[in-house]
C-alpha cells in the first residue's frame, strides 16, 4: 500500500480496505492520504523514469579523479569536445557534493532511447604542445572521467571468477583518460582490451596513448505493462584510434553525425556499419611534438535489454570489491571474538568484585588494627576532582556529541536514506547532525563540569562549541588553500566557506549553550562517598599499572576488533569505491564501544586495586588510545594501496586522517571515560563506608 500511495497509486489501498470496519478503514485511509502529499520528498530509488523510443538522452559530466592524487578537477580543464555546451550552467549541488569536487556539466554526447549507432563524430581538436602535456600529465596520473547517466555513474565492467568457476559481473566507476605503455611487453589498464600488442605498433619505448573512442552501452529493463523502458546500466570500453579520412571533411557539419551517412563525414578507421576494430592502430601523444597534434573524437551507443529491474539497478556497482565474502568472514570473526573476550572479562571481573565485597563486608568482624587493603581504602579520594576538570568535561561532551551523531548516521544508512545514488548524502548528513546535536554535547560538558565544581559555566560552553570544530576547520581551511593552488576542484568556494562557518556560529554554537544552560541547572552527580579535605598520597605503582603502559595496552583491544572494517572503509574513502554495509559498520560501531567499555573498566579496576585514585584521565586516553593505531594503521595503507603523485595528496591524506582520528579519539575516549564512571559509582555504592 505504501509504495502503491508513494507511486500516486490510492486507488490500490483503497480496494484493500473495503472489508474494514467503516470508521477504521476511513482513518487509515486518511492516514495513507497523508503520506500520499508528501511524495514531493525524494527517496532514492522511488522515482524512476520511463522513457519512450528515441527519446534523446544528454549525459553530463561529473569530475576527473585520480587515487594517486585525490585532487578532482572539472572535466573541462582539459579541452575536450564542449561544443553546444553551456559552461556557465551548472547542475545544483548539494553541501556534500560540493565538500567533494563534484562539477556537474553537460556533455555534447546525444543519444537517442533504444537506437544503436557506430562511429559518431564528436569533434576534431588541434591541440598545441601546452594542451598536449596537461593531456600526458593526467594520463600518468591516472585520471578517470566519471559520467552520469538517469543519475548512474559511467563504469567499466570487470569479471571475478569464484571458486566454483563462475563469473561474477562488477563494476570499476569512471574510465581512464588513457594509459602509458611499456617497452616490449605493453601493459594498458586492462590486459583483456590491450590494442596492438605487437611492440612495432606501439614503439620500442614506453608512449601515452590517448583514448578518443568510447562505445557507451546502455542497458534497459522494459516492462510491457508500462510501455516504457527503464535504465538500469551506463557502461563504457574506451579505446584509442588514429583516425583518418581522405577527403576534406567539415566538421563543423558533422558534429554528432554518424561517419559515412550520406557519403559525408566518411573516416578510414569507421564507419555505420563498421565498429572501431581492436586491431587499429592507437594514438599516441608526443609531448615534446611542437607542431599541432589533431585528435578526432568519436564515439558508439549500444543498447542492450537487460533482465535487471530499476529497483535493484545498484547491485552490481555495490559488487566492486572482490573480496566481499572475505569482508563477511572476517567481520563475523572479530564479532565472535570480542563477545568471547567480552564473556571473559565479564567473568573475571563478576568473581573479582564478589570476592572483594565479601572480604570487606567480613572486616567489620575482624580485629581491631587491621588496614583495609585495595581499592576500598581510596574511598575518600576516588571522586576527587581531577587537574584540569574543565577541559575533561569539555572533550567527554565533544565525544558524546560526536557518538550521538555517528549513530544517527548509521541509524539513517541501514534504513537506506543515504543511498548511493543520492551523491554527497553522507557527508552533508554528517554535518547536519553534528551542528543539530551540539545540544547534547553542551548539555554532557556543563553537567560534568558543575560535578567538578566547576562555574564558569559561559566559558565551558564557548571552549565546547570552538575546540573541536575550530580544529577541524583550522585544518581544513589551510589544506584548502593548497588544494586552491592545484586548482582543483576540490577547493571548496569561498560561499560554501561561509555557510559553514554560519552553521558553526549560528547553529551549532547557539545549540551548545543551550544545553549547557539546562546542563548547568541540573544537580550535579551524587556520589556514594564523600571527598576528604586533604588527598591521601599515591604509593609507589608496579611496573604492570604503569599510566602509558596501561593506556597503550588499552587501545590495542579495540582497534583489533575494528581494523578489518577499517580497511574497507579507506578503500571506500580513498579508492573511491562504493560502501554499502552500513547494518555491519554499525555493529562494528556498537562492538568498538562495548570493547572500550570493558577494556576501560578493566584497566581503572587494577588502578584502583593498586590504590591510584587518579583514574579520570587515564580512563578517557585508555580507550581514545585506539586512535593513535587507526592514524598509524592509515599511514601504512597508504604506503601500501596508494601511490601518492604529489605532495599535496599526502598532506591531504595526513590532514583528513589527523581529523578522523581525533574524532575517533573523542569518541572512544568518552564512551570509555562514561562506563568507567558508572562502574566506579556502582562498585563504591555496594560497600559499607564510616
Amino acid at each position: 500500500c505504501f509504495v502503491n500511495m508513494a507511486r500516486g497509486s490510492p486507488m490500490v489501498c483503497t480496494r484493500v480496505l473495503q472489508r474494514i470496519d467503516k470508521l477504521g478503514g476511513l482513518l487509515l485511509v486518511c492516514l495513507l492520504g497523508a503520506f500520499s502529499l508528501t511524495s514531493a520528498f525524494y527517496l532514492p530509488g522511488v522515482a524512476p523514469t520511463d522513457y519512450t523510443r528515441g527519446d534523446v538522452l544528454r549525459p553530463k559530466v561529473e569530475a576527473l579523479t585520480s587515487v594517486r592524487t585525490q585532487l578532482p578537477y572539472e572535466y573541462y580543464v582539459l579541452p575536450f569536445c564542449d561544443q553546444g555546451v553551456n559552461m556557465l550552467s551548472q547542475d545544483a549541488l548539494n553541501l556534500g557534493e560540493v565538500l567533494r569536487g563534484s562539477r556537474i556539466y553537460e556533455t555534447p554526447y546525444v543519444f537517442e532511447m533504444g537506437m544503436n549507432q557506430n562511429c559518431k563524430i564528436l569533434c576534431r581538436k588541434k591541440y598545441t604542445q601546452q594542451e598536449i602535456e596537461a593531456y600526458a600529465l593526467m594520463i600518468e596520473e591516472d585520471y578517470r572521467a566519471h559520467f552520469l547517466l538517469d543519475n548512474l555513474p559511467i563504469a567499466m565492467s570487470v569479471f571475478h571468477e569464484n571458486e566454483d568457476g563462475s563469473t561474477v559481473k562488477a563494476y570499476e566507476t569512471g574510465y581512464p583518460l588513457g594509459h602509458v605503455t611499456r617497452a616490449g611487453a605493453m601493459e594498458s589498464f586492462d590486459p583483456e582490451m590491450d590494442q596492438g600488442e605487437d611492440p612495432e605498433l606501439w614503439g620500442a619505448t614506453g608512449q601515452i596513448v590517448l583514448f578518443n573512442h568510447l562505445r557507451f552501452t546502455i542497458l534497459y529493463h522494459e516492462d510491457p505493462s508500462r510501455h516504457g523502458m527503464r535504465i538500469v546500466g551506463f557502461e563504457v570500453e574506451p579505446y584509442s584510434v588514429e583516425h583518418s579520412y581522405v577527403n576534406q571533411i567539415d566538421f563543423d557539419e558533422c558534429f554528432n553525425a554518424i561517419a559515412g551517412d550520406n557519403m559525408q563525414c566518411n573516416l578510414n578507421t569507421c564507419s555505420a556499419d563498421e565498429m572501431v576494430s581492436l586491431n587499429s592502430p592507437p594514438l599516441l601523444l608526443d609531448p615534446k611534438r611542437e607542431s599541432p597534434t589533431e585528435v578526432i573524437w568519436t564515439y558508439d551507443v549500444v543498447f542492450e535489454p537487460s533482465p535487471i529491474r530499476w529497483s535493484t539497478r545498484w547491485d552490481t556497482y555495490l559488487q566492486s570489491a572482490d573480496d566481499a565474502q572475505v569482508h563477511w568472514f572476517s567481520i563475523l570473526n572479530s564479532f565472535m571474538i570480542v563477545v568471547f573476550l567480552s564473556g571473559l572479562i565479564a567473568m573475571i571481573m563478576i568473581r573479582t568484585l564478589r570476592r572483594d565485597f565479601q572480604r570487606y563486608e567480613q572486616q567489620d568482624y575482624l580485629e581491631e588494627g587491621q588496614e583495609e587493603t585495595g581499592w576500598k581504602l581510596v574511598h575518600g579520594d576516588v571522586f576527587r576532582p581531577p587537574p584540569m576538570a574543565g577541559w575533561l568535561s569539555v572533550l567527554v561532551g565533544t565525544g558524546v556529541q560526536l557518538t550521538f551523531s555517528i549513530m544517527f548516521l548509521m541509524l539513517f544508512a541501514c534504513f537506506g536514506f543515504l543511498s548511493p545514488a543520492n551523491r554527497g548524502s553522507l557527508m552533508q548528513a554528517m554535518l547536519f547532525l553534528f551542528v543539530f546535536m551540539g545540544m547534547i554535547g553542551g548539555f554532557t560538558a556543563s553537567r560534568l563540569f558543575r560535578t567538578f565544581k566547576g562555574n564558569r559555566w559561559k566559558s565551558n560552553s564557548m571552549w565546547t562549541a570552538t575546540l573541536f570544530p575550530g580544529f577541524v576547520f583550522a585544518i581544513f581551511f589551510v589544506l584548502n588553500l593548497f588544494i586552491w593552488g592545484q586548482k582543483s576542484s576540490g577547493a571548496v568556494p569561498f560561499g560554501t566557506l561561509v555557510a559553514l562557518m554560519l552553521m558553526w556560529v549560528g547553529i551549532s554554537a547557539p545549540l551548545v549553550f543551550l544545553g549547557s544552560y539546562f546542563g548547568f541547572r541540573k544537580a550535579p552527580l551524587e556520589f556514594p562517598t564523600r571527598t576528604n579535605q586533604i588527598p591521601r598520597q599515591v604509593p609507589v605503582q608496579p611496573w604492570f599499572v604503569n599510566a602509558y603502559l596501561n593506556i597503550l595496552v588499552g587501545g590495542i583491544l579495540p582497534f583489533g576488533a575494528v581494523f578489518v572494517e577499517v580497511f574497507y572503509v579507506l578503500s571506500s574513502i580513498w579508492l573511491h569505491q562504493f560502501y554499502y554495509l552500513f547494518g555491519f559498520l554499525f555493529l562494528v560501531l556498537l562492538i568498538l564501544l562495548m570493547t572500550c567499555a570493558e577494556i576501560t573498566v578493566v584497566m581503572c579496576y587494577f588502578q584502583l586495586c593498586c590504590e591510584d585514585y587518579n583514574w579520570w584521565w587515564r580512563s578517557f586516553f585508555t580507550s581514545g588510545c585506539c586512535s593513535i593505531y587507526l592514524f598509524l594503521y592509515s599511514l601504512y595503507y597508504a604506503n601500501a594501496k596508494l601511490q601518492m603523485a604529489r605532495a599535496v595528496a599526502g598532506m591531504m591524506y595526513c590532514g583528513y586522517m589527523l581529523i578522523v582520528s581525533t574524532a575517533f579519539f573523542l569518541i572512544t575516549g568518552s564512551f570509555g571515560f562514561i562506563a568507567c564512571l558508572i562502574f566506579v559509582k556502582q562498585i563504591y555504592s555496594a560497600i559499607k563506608v564510616d
